[in-house]
């Protein structure tokens, strides 16, 4: 089973999309931040990560930096509420591989996922 690290400093996020994802029978890690995201990344090598973009400790896009250093490789989706082009192309250049903006129904974030981990 693949596993997903949802970041999101909102427990209700986190706790509705782990919810949809375990039911489709993903393996789910949580972080409310992006130090504990990245501290997250190199305990339980995740096979995708949906991130948040604006949280408290440090954002998205530093988190973003911080997950590409240590894995070049990684499959991230950027998840956020507001979606400047600016802050998207910053992040795919970043390495993100998609980017999307909540909220997301249950079908949008299978459909997120399993195209990021395709």
């Amino acid at each position: 089973m693949k596993k997903v690290l949802i970041v999101d400093d909102a427990a209700f996020v986190r706790m509705r999309y782990a919810r949809s994802l375990q039911a489709a029978g993903f393996i789910t890690e949580e972080a409310s931040n992006g130090a504990e995201a990245v501290n997250k990344y190199k305990q339980d090598k995740p096979d995708g990560v949906l991130l948040d973009i604006n949280m408290p400790v440090m954002n998205g896009l530093i988190t973003l930096h911080e997950i590409m250093n240590i894995d070049p490789n990684a499959r991230v989706a950027m998840v956020t509420c507001i979606g400047s082009q600016s802050i998207v192309l910053t992040a795919l250049k970043t390495g993100a591989r998609d980017f999307v903006t909540k909220p997301m129904d249950d079908d949008g974030l299978l459909n997120t996922v399993e195209k990021l981990l395709a």
